[in-house]
C-alpha cells in the first residue's frame, strides 16, 4: 500500500495550493479518503473527508469555504484545493485511507 502526497510548498497569505495524493496497492474506490494536518507541537487534526464515491464531503470548521476535497477513482487520486490560505494553515498535510498514511507534504503560509 502506498499513499504519496505532493503539491506542498511555501505560499503567501491569501494564496492557494492544490495537494494531491496518489494511491496504490489497495482498492481505492472502496475507501473513504481523508486529509489530516499536523502543525509544530500540535496533534494531528482531521481536515477533510470524502466518501468512497465522492458524493459526500466533510470539513473541519476552520477550513470550511476555503478548502475543497475531491477524488478521481479512475486515477486513484485524491486532492485538496486550498484557497485563501492563512498562516495558521501551516502544517504537514497527510493523506489517509483508514489505517494507511502517506509520508506527508509540508505547507507553509508566510509572507
Amino acid at each position: 500500500v502506498q499513499l504519496v502526497e505532493s503539491g506542498g510548498g511555501l505560499v503567501q497569505p491569501g494564496g492557494s495550493l492544490r495537494l494531491s495524493c496518489a494511491a496504490s496497492g489497495f482498492t481505492f474506490s472502496s475507501y473513504a479518503m481523508s486529509w489530516y494536518r499536523q502543525a509544530p507541537e500540535k496533534g494531528r487534526e482531521l481536515v477533510a473527508t470524502i466518501s468512497r464515491a465522492g458524493g459526500s464531503t466533510a470539513y473541519t470548521d476552520s477550513v470550511k469555504g476555503r478548502f475543497t476535497i475531491s477524488r478521481d477513482n479512475a486515477k486513484n487520486t485524491v486532492h485538496l484545493q486550498m484557497n485563501s490560505l492563512k498562516p495558521e494553515d501551516t502544517a504537514v498535510y497527510y493523506c489517509n485511507a483508514q489505517l494507511f498514511w502517506g509520508q506527508g507534504t509540508q505547507v507553509t503560509v508566510s509572507s
